[in-house]
């Protein structure tokens, strides 16, 4: 996702309405839906910030975790002729696909090749 605030931590994504005139977003990465909007930049980083304030002490109050807990699974749908290639270099390399895919996605995040791929 391209269009997004960072502010302690959170992302929250960024849309835009032609109708309303009016950037929008949500806190992502959390379980509750927390919204914010603004007519110009300005605002609406201004009521992301304020949301995310907001948010952290409603959450301190209630003594619930800030973010939403991850399983580590999760499915991916690939083409079939990548999937193919994925288990025979697996089996290659003498891994689980999970393991591959794994490595592949740490690399990914530990060195990005581009700057859309940075977190």
């Amino acid at each position: 996702m391209k269009d997004i605030l960072n502010y302690k931590d959170f992302i929250g994504s960024v849309h835009y309405s032609d109708e309303d005139e009016t950037f929008y977003g949500k806190l992502e990465e959390i379980d509750d839906l927390v919204t914010f909007e603004g007519k110009s930049v300005s605002e609406l980083k201004k009521s992301f910030k304020d949301s995310v304030d907001d948010y952290i002490s409603v959450c301190e109050k209630l003594k619930k975790p800030l973010f939403k807990s991850f399983r580590g699974t999760f499915n991916v749908r690939i083409n079939p002729e990548l999937h193919r290639k994925a288990v025979r270099k697996s089996l290659v390399l003498g891994i689980s696909l999970n393991q591959f895919v794994q490595s592949a996605i740490e690399k990914e995040i530990l060195n990005p090749k581009s700057p859309k791929a940075k977190t």
